[in-house]
């Protein structure tokens, strides 16, 4: 398969129950929780269309099809989309099933986003080091200072990228690994031999993972802030930056 780098496929993952925010999710997906006026979900969308990304997906629990069809009836208008899929993960079987359920409409390169992911500023810089190596995946770090709550990457003294853990007990490193990732469309064989994690999930950590020990992906730092929206306290961060600083500024 021949494909051109610079012509990305969004891709946005918003399954889950997003059981930490109850009771604002008894009745509302969580990527539909209003900050600043805009359902969370726009901020990811603003980002992968800054990138002039035209073909989006979005995935999303099957009972929350309908929800996003009529929260995002405008997107196609608004963003000039060639294409805008809403897509049903049938189980909850993680964020790597998730992204699987895109591949039948992928032939080219990726951005993926998990949607409660929003930022300061915009991923043109990411783009620009994915496009340098296009074969090779891509991930985005973050210096935290709770890095037990995130998927951790640890560097080298070289900065070389030498260990992917999912929200590790005992740390080796504050760099939390942001839900954005560039992927070539070959990841998608490599999803399919992922067996499942101790809750029964196929997870996005255990991609990366397993793509770091065939040599096939690297990193970047992500810019400007940064809100990974799972709890009360991370919707508030968000709420209060976007007010203070906006959004997905070069």
């Amino acid at each position: 398969m021949t494909t051109n780098p610079t012509n990305l496929t969004g891709i946005i993952l918003a399954g889950g129950r997003g059981t930490r925010l109850q009771p604002l999710t008894n009745n509302l997906n969580k990527h539909l929780i209003p900050i600043a006026d805009l359902p969370m979900i726009l901020y990811p969308i603003h980002s992968l269309t800054t990138l002039g990304i035209r073909d989006l997906i979005i995935v999303t629990n099957s009972e929350y099809v309908p929800a996003f069809q009529s929260a995002l009836a405008h997107i196609p208008d608004q963003f000039n989309l060639n294409s805008f899929r809403i897509i049903p993960q049938p189980e909850p079987r993680g964020v790597a099933d998730a992204l699987m359920q895109a591949e039948p409409h992928i032939n080219t390169p990726t951005c993926v986003m998990l949607g409660d992911q929003l930022l300061g500023s915009t991923l043109h810089t990411a783009h620009q080091a994915f496009l340098g190596n296009p074969d090779q995946s891509l991930i985005l770090l973050k210096q935290v200072s709770d890095p037990a709550r995130y998927g951790i990457a640890t560097l080298n003294t070289n900065h070389q990228l030498v260990d992917i853990t999912e929200k590790p007990t005992q740390p080796q490193s504050d760099l939390a690994i942001a839900g954005i990732y560039f992927y070539p469309p070959t990841i998608f064989p490599l999803c399919r031999t992922l067996k499942p994690s101790s809750r029964g999930e196929l997870e996005i950590s255990d991609l990366n993972a397993t793509l770091l020990k065939q040599g096939k992906i690297h990193h970047t730092s992500l810019q400007g802030w940064w809100a990974d929206v799972g709890t009360f306290d991370s919707l508030d961060y968000a709420r209060q930056m976007v007010a203070r600083h906006g959004f997905n500024n070069d």
